[in-house]
């Protein structure tokens, strides 16, 4: 079995020995009872891992002797999912299933037709939400990268996403052009536009399509939101040799 993924500083893996603390130390040591002897990786979050054991259980945390460090490169090509916001709690999920796959950033997108909006004085508690699954998911699937969840965008600001990936694909049903036949690049940004439960208006696609987006089907089956995400995550993470 893997050993259990932790968050920790760049700065605490520098040395020969680290201490856990805080709430991921309390996790450790109270929630998951690892004692001493066990193995555990602990992450930057950004490519750093460094494999440790639990040398002791101390007050609120462990003590690890760091064992070996090593940086995993970025992933390439990058794969970045614009999520309009689905109902309820469906949102979490989405971040939750496109992290554990490998998805490199989720973007929340206020859509024309999204059921769900975040109200401006709510929008930073939504938001820190998102992050708070990406993160808890991110250490369960043993990622060295945590995705990055920006804040929230406006179409505008997806249609500039779009004119800088170096490809851009927006799911769409009436698309002509399947997934599975797109052949992705091998370097830069991959920019995948997942719509509200209500579809992309024809004003949202044109302005994503005049920046060079391309329209595609996923398939002959129409998918929740929060799901179409992580179906088309994966063929393009097949399609690109990450899986």
């Amino acid at each position: 079995m893997s050993p259990p993924v932790f968050l920790a500083e760049t700065a605490q893996l520098a040395g020969e020995r680290v201490v856990l603390g805080g709430a991921e130390g309390r996790h450790a040591a109270t929630v998951r009872r690892l004692r001493a002897g066990e193995r555990v990786d602990l992450t930057d979050g950004a490519g750093l891992l460094a494999e440790c054991v639990v040398g002791e259980v101390v007050r609120g945390g462990l003590e690890l002797e760091v064992l070996a460090r090593r940086r995993e490169p970025a992933p390439v090509p990058r794969l970045v999912v614009v999520q309009a916001l689905p109902k309820g709690d469906r949102g979490e999920l989405a971040v939750e299933t496109m992290t554990e796959v490998g998805v490199d950033a989720i973007v929340p997108w206020a859509a024309s037709r999204c059921i769900t909006q975040w109200r401006p004085d709510r929008r930073a508690k939504s938001v820190g939400r998102w992050r708070g699954t990406a993160r808890e998911a991110a250490k369960q699937a043993r990622r060295c990268w945590l995705p990055e969840v920006p804040d929230l965008a406006t179409t505008a600001q997806v249609a500039d996403r779009v004119a800088g990936a170096a490809l851009a694909l927006v799911l769409h049903e009436g698309a002509q052009t399947p997934l599975s036949a797109v052949t992705p690049p091998a370097t830069g940004d991959i920019v995948l536009i997942v719509g509200p439960e209500g579809g992309i208006t024809d004003e949202e696609l044109r302005l994503f399509t005049d920046a060079g987006g391309v329209p595609t089907v996923l398939g002959p089956t129409v998918l929740r939101t929060s799901t179409a995400g992580v179906a088309a995550a994966a063929v393009l993470l097949s399609a690109c040799g990450r899986w």
